[in-house]
C-alpha cells in the first residue's frame, strides 16, 4: 500500500546547528551560494537518505497540559541495517568516524509538489537490535529538538541585554549569547518590557522561558527545526482565525477523542512576583467558591514593574478559572480517504479547530480549539496523526469575533 504522502529521511553528520546540504557546483538546488553548506570537495557524504531503511517512525511535539509550558520534541526512527552500516566499529561502513549523538535528523512529507517538515531534530540515542532469531538487524536512532541543547547550554552574563528591552529582544539576546544561528530564529517584539538580566546560573532554556511566561507568549521549535517566539498580542490574535472542521457528518473524519472534566488545569489564585518586587496576587472568588482554592505562584520574573506583574496574575487567573468538557486530543487516519493529507500535515500550534461529537444521547458537543501538540505514528502500512487540543492558552478580547469579542463575556486583555 502506498502512504498517503512521501516520506523523506535524512541524516546529516555535519556538526553544528544548522540544517541544510551541502554545497553541490552547478546543482541548481544544493549550489546557492549563501544558502547551501560549504565543505570539502574530498569529504565523506554529509547528508545520508535513510527513506528506504525506515520500517517506523515515532515523532511527538506539543504543550505538556499540566505543567503549561512547551516540552523538547522528540522522534524515534527504525532503521533497517542489515550490512551493520549503524555499528560504530564497523570500519567498512560508509558511516564510519561519523556516527556521534547530536547530528541532524528530519522528517520531511510531500504532497502534491509541497513539503511540510514534520521534525527536524539532534540524534540523542542509537539503539541496536535483532529479531528472535537475530537475523535482522534494526537500529532506533532517537532524536530531541532544539529545546534539548538550550537544556544543556548554561548561561551567566547574557551578551547585549539591557533594561527596557522587550521580551523578544531578550531571548534574542540569550540566543546569541549560547551562537545559535540567527537564520533558525522567528522572534516577534514582545509586548511586555524587561529588567536588566540578574547574570545568575541557569540553563539558556529556562532564561528563556522567563521571558516567555513574563510576556504571556509562546516559544517552541517548528517542525523545521526554528525556534518560535509569540508575543502575547500574537497569542490572542490566533483564536480569531477560521477553525478547520472536524465532525462526523461532512468534516474531517476522526476517532479517539479524548474527553476529560475535571479540575487540573483550574487556576483561581496566582501570586506573581518579579525580582526585587513586592508579590502580586490576583484571585477568582467565585472560582474559589465553587472549585475551593487552585494557587500557583511563579518567581524572580524579569518584568520591570509591580504592576506588570499584577497584569501576569490577573490574566493568568481570567483565562484558568473556569473548567467545562475538554476534548485533549483526537486522532485522524491518514489513509482515509476523506481525510485531506496535506490539511493534516500543515497542521501546527495555535491553529484552530472545531470539533463536533454527536453523543449515544444524541445531543452534541461542540468545543472551537486549538491545536497545541501533533503526534505521529507511521508504518509501511499505517500512518496515525493525533492532535492535541486545548482552550486559548492566553484570554483576550478579539473586536468582532462571536466567541471571543462578546463585551461583559471575555477578558480585556493588557
Amino acid at each position: 500500500m502506498t502512504l498517503p504522502a512521501t516520506l523523506d529521511v535524512s541524516l546529516n553528520f555535519q556538526s553544528g546547528a544548522t540544517f541544510g546540504i551541502p554545497f553541490t557546483l552547478d546543482d541548481p538546488v544544493n549550489g546557492i551560494l549563501g544558502t547551501n553548506i560549504l565543505s570539502e570537495s574530498n569529504a565523506p557524504a554529509l547528508v545520508v537518505n535513510l527513506t528506504t531503511q525506515t520500517r517506523q517512525i515515532s515523532i511527538r511535539r506539543g504543550r505538556n497540559i499540566s505543567r503549561d509550558i512547551y516540552e523538547a520534541g522528540t522522534c524515534t526512527v527504525r532503521i533497517y541495517d542489515p550490512n551493520s552500516d549503524f555499528n560504530p566499529q564497523n570500519v567498512t561502513s560508509p558511516y564510519f568516524g561519523q556516527l556521534e549523538p547530536l547530528r541532524k535528523l528530519r522528517i520531511s512529507a510531500t504532497v502534491a509538489g509541497v513539503t511540510y517538515y514534520l521534525f527536524s531534530g539532534y540524534t540523542t540515542d542509537y539503539i541496536y537490535s535483532y529479531d528472535q532469531a537475530e537475523n535482522i538487524a534494526y537500529v532506533d536512532i532517537k532524536a530531541s529538538d532544539a529545546f534539548r541543547l538550550f537544556n544543556m547550554a548554561s548561561v551567566v552574563t547574557v551578551t547585549g541585554q539591557a533594561a527596557g528591552q522587550d521580551t523578544g529582544t531578550r531571548i534574542d539576546k540569550i540566543l546569541d549569547t549560547v551562537s545559535f544561528p540567527t537564520q533558525m530564529r522567528s522572534i516577534e517584539t514582545g509586548d511586555t518590557l524587561t529588567l536588566a538580566d540578574p547574570a545568575t546560573l541557569r540553563t539558556s532554556l529556562s532564561a528563556m522561558q522567563n521571558a516567555e511566561f513574563s510576556e504571556q507568549g509562546a516559544l517552541f521549535i517548528s517542525p523545521e527545526g526554528n525556534i518560535i517566539f509569540k508575543n502575547r498580542s500574537s497569542v490572542i490574535a490566533s483564536a480569531g482565525a477560521t477553525p478547520t472542521n472536524f465532525n462526523q457528518t461532512g468534516g474531517i473524519p476522526y476517532k479517539d477523542l479524548k474527553f476529560a472534566l475535571d479540575d487540573k488545569l483550574i487556576v483561581n489564585s496566582a501570586t506573581i512576583t518579579k525580582i526585587g518586587g513586592v508579590a502580586q496576587t490576583a484571585i477568582d472568588s467565585g472560582s474559589i467558591a465553587t472549585y475551593f482554592p487552585h494557587s500557583v505562584a511563579v518567581s524572580e520574573l524579569i518584568v520591570d514593574t509591580d504592576a506588570e506583574a499584577l497584569n501576569i496574575a490577573s490574566i493568568y487567573v481570567a483565562t484558568r478559572s473556569s473548567t467545562s468538557i475538554r476534548i485533549d486530543q483526537m486522532s485522524v487516519d491518514l489513509y482515509d480517504p476523506n481525510v485531506p493529507t496535506a490539511t493534516m500535515l500543515d497542521f501546527d500550534y495555535f491553529d484552530n479547530v472545531l470539533i463536533s461529537n454527536i453523543q449515544p444521547d444524541s445531543s452534541t458537543i461542540t468545543k472551537n480549539l486549538q491545536v497545541q501538540g501533533i503526534a505521529h505514528d507511521i508504518t509501511p502500512t499505517s500512518w496515525m496523526t493525533t492532535l492535541t487540543t486545548m482552550e486559548p492558552i492566553v484570554d483576550g478580547f478579539i473586536i468582532g469575533n462571536s466567541t471571543y469579542g462578546v463585551i461583559g463575556e471575555d477578558v480585556l486583555s493588557y
